[in-house]
């Protein structure tokens, strides 16, 4: 039986050993990578994408699909899968802190013949045995959001640190008394909760007046981030505002701001963008959230990994877009069709 502890230094081993074994680059910071793209510049850079062969299939390994930011990213996936002729299997664990069981699942998918393998890991550490080995086999491996894997040849997401700076920002624009604010974390060991977390408190204790009176992990948990957020409102009654590393946790935020009827003196941030955040937004309850755009992103990820299964040769990072969303544009970015997403987008 494989203990927690065995996998953990079985991690730690090929973390060190995944450097070497990735033609000797340097640890992936997906955020500062000079070897980069905007997803915006496939076409233009490289053409075409060359049509995949036929018989080619594409797993994808998912966090958990109990997040709707995951379920999306999913779709995005089976959007261009289907559009291209590609087959395509999407499977994830239980939860998001189950770092064995997704491995067991990516360790799987490596023995059903697939191409290329699209992966979300955990932690930036659990799934890098099965990288390593689907990479010895000639296997495409594209890490997609939001941990990163640090001997990762190919990544596609946002900017994390922008979700916290961008949120910060509108603090400093709409509070210019400054205040308390407080930081609800996500899953430690997580390139993006760290990322997010860092991005939003640098900026925003760098502006006159403002104090970050705690920063708690709630491990992506809408339950943890309510039981966390009821505490800090007990502790500093007069805070201004919470930002959250993901929807779940901002809405787990929003109702504990209820409970203690401080709606109209504190502010709610998320992150992600999920459907249960933009009616939250039009309701009044949350603030706003940075919407990272997952079904975009899932398209934009598998024309990556099919573009690398036909030879082409990219860069290491694909950067895909971001917004902050409140209720001034929550109208203006509720759009459905990807295909017109991208087109507004582009015309930013």
């Amino acid at each position: 039986m494989i203990t927690i502890k065995s996998f953990l230094m079985a991690s730690a081993v090929t973390a060190f050993a995944g450097a070497a074994f990735a033609q000797d680059l340097a640890p992936l910071n997906s955020d500062t990578e000079a070897d980069r793209m905007d997803w915006s510049q496939l076409t233009e850079q490289f053409g075409e994408m060359p049509a995949p062969a036929e018989g080619t299939q594409v797993g994808g390994v998912s966090k958990t699909l109990t997040n709707e930011y995951w379920r999306s990213l999913g779709q995005g996936y089976q959007n261009l899968a289907e559009a291209n002729g590609v087959g395509f299997a999407y499977q994830a664990a239980p939860s998001e802190g189950d770092q064995l069981g997704q491995l067991s699942i990516a360790e799987n998918m490596i023995l059903q013949g697939y191409k290329g393998l699209l992966v979300s890991p955990q932690t930036d550490n659990n799934l890098q045995p099965a990288v390593e080995t689907a990479q010895a086999q000639g296997i495409v491996v594209v890490n997609v959001n939001d941990a990163v894997i640090p001997s990762a040849t190919h990544y596609v997401g946002n900017v994390q640190r922008d979700n916290g700076v961008r949120v910060a920002q509108w603090f400093i624009d709409n509070a210019p008394e400054g205040g308390k604010v407080a930081v609800i974390e996500g899953q430690p060991g997580v390139f993006a909760a760290g990322q997010r977390t860092d991005g939003f408190t640098t900026t925003i204790t760098e502006a006159e007046g403002f104090e970050v009176v705690a920063s708690v992990p709630a491990n992506w948990s809408r339950e943890t981030a309510y039981d966390a957020a009821s505490t800090i409102l007990q502790q500093h009654p007069d805070l201004i505002g919470f930002y959250a590393n993901n929807d779940g946790m901002a809405l787990g935020v929003v109702e504990a701001v209820k409970s203690a009827n401080l709606q109209d003196q504190v502010s709610v941030f998320g992150t992600d963008g999920i459907s249960d955040a933009y009616a939250s937004i039009r309701a009044g309850d949350l603030t706003g959230t940075v919407d990272s755009f997952p079904v975009l992103t899932g398209e934009v990820a598998m024309e990556v990994v099919l573009r690398l299964i036909g030879g082409q040769e990219l860069p290491r990072v694909v950067a895909t877009p971001q917004a902050l969303i409140t209720a001034d544009n929550v109208e203006e970015y509720s759009v459905e069709e990807t295909d017109a997403l991208r087109e507004m987008l582009l015309a930013e």
